[in-house]
């Protein structure tokens, strides 16, 4: 997949990285990634994607700009409170680089629509805040054979993992819990700083990942202590008892 000049420029600073170079960015154009959730992580991870030459993005999110989203939220506007997010990201996108072919999804990944909704991708990145939703996405990118990261933030802590079928994203949390008796930042409380921090060191994996810059990171986590302003990685083994990809289910 070649490159426009204009392209050659956007992404010259990229270009004249070896980890990168033309071959990468080729592969970053012919991407396409799913961005499920288009809130604090994914209004850090979606520029970022874009402005890496990502070639296909696609945007869920069922919800509509709320005035308590705002202070992590940097896509969005006072004015376009009650408009969905879904639509503003994509709009954002569009402004910022004509060269990222967008799908925007204003719906919210649920039984019975998730495997259309995220086949076709090669990367699925999860950026939302409630367990039920991570763990339909996570067995449906095992079920569809997607990679997937999962980002999450809350209070001053963050974590990012790649899974690559296994060990998956149920091996770490194990029977999690439902919607409603899921902790998420609405009860527990973020900082705006920290969903930037996790999201971008998410796409940083995203980009490494599909411009074949690097090693693998699936199956390590990373955890981020935003108070200690350190980061450390453990690596997860694989739950053999695991619904989703254990050799007992």
């Amino acid at each position: 997949m070649s490159l426009t000049d204009e392209e050659l420029t956007r992404y010259s600073r990229q270009l004249v990285l070896p980890q990168i170079g033309g071959q990468g960015q080729q592969r970053l154009k012919a991407a396409s990634v799913c961005v499920v959730g288009a809130g604090g992580i994914g209004c850090a991870v979606i520029p970022a994607l874009a402005g890496a030459g990502i070639g296909r993005l696609t945007i869920i999110d069922g919800d509509a700009v709320d005035l308590s989203n705002l202070h992590r939220q940097p896509l969005y506007r006072s004015r376009e409170i009650g408009e969905p997010k879904a639509a503003l990201a994509a709009q954002f996108v569009r402004r910022f680089n004509p060269f990222v072919e967008l799908r925007p999804v204003e719906q919210r990944v649920e039984p019975g629509k998730a495997d259309a909704l995220l086949s076709g991708h090669d990367l699925i990145l999860d950026g939302t805040d409630n367990f039920a939703t991570r763990l339909l996405v996570s067995d449906t990118a095992i079920h569809l054979g997607i990679p997937l990261l999962s980002a999450a933030a809350a209070q001053f802590q963050g974590q990012v993992a790649l899974w690559r079928g296994r060990p998956c994203y149920r091996c770490f949390v194990g029977e999690a819990f439902d919607a409603d008796d899921c902790d998420n930042c609405a009860e527990l409380g973020v900082l705006g700083a920290l969903t930037g921090t996790v999201g971008n060191f998410a796409a940083l994996l995203a980009i490494r990942v599909l411009a074949g810059a690097g090693d693998d990171p699936a199956g390590k986590l990373h955890l981020f202590d935003g108070l200690r302003g350190e980061w450390r990685t453990i690596r997860l083994p694989a739950d053999p008892r695991c619904k989703a990809c254990g050799s007992e289910s």
